[in-house]
């Protein structure tokens, strides 16, 4: 006889998502670490079966269990932006003027600065 077992539902935006994720998003884990060990070790259910791969594919609908905690995975579509509108910005027009401009300009090349030249006086030696 099979018990009813209430599921927390995790909504995803993305899938598949790597099973270690999924332990850590629904917060059923410490850490990414802890999550692939207790997959490894075989604690981990996905779908009423053992699971072993640290990276299996989850999608949507998928059931994960672990440590007497049981999630159902849920896709939840992003709403798209609106698509852009056929304004055109118009371009600078290029005159000869402005390509001489360009072409004459030169770029100031950054000089070093100078070191300060210490006559005589000792420095305060800074921690």
């Amino acid at each position: 006889m099979q018990e009813d077992i209430e599921y927390q539902v995790v909504e995803i935006t993305e899938q598949p998502i790597a099973l270690c994720q999924l332990l850590k998003v629904a917060n059923m884990v410490g850490g990414g670490g802890e999550a692939k060990i207790v997959i490894s070790e075989g604690y981990v259910l996905l779908n009423n079966e053992v699971e072993y791969q640290k990276r299996k594919k989850v999608f949507d609908g998928d059931i994960v269990e672990f440590n007497g905690d049981a999630i159902q995975i849920r896709l939840v579509e992003q709403e798209q932006p609106a698509p852009a509108t056929d304004i055109q910005v118009p371009q600078p027009k290029k005159t000869k003027q402005t390509q001489q401009k360009r072409s004459t300009k030169k770029k100031a090349a950054k000089k070093p600065p100078e070191p300060e030249i210490c006559q005589g006086k000792r420095r305060p030696i800074s921690f």
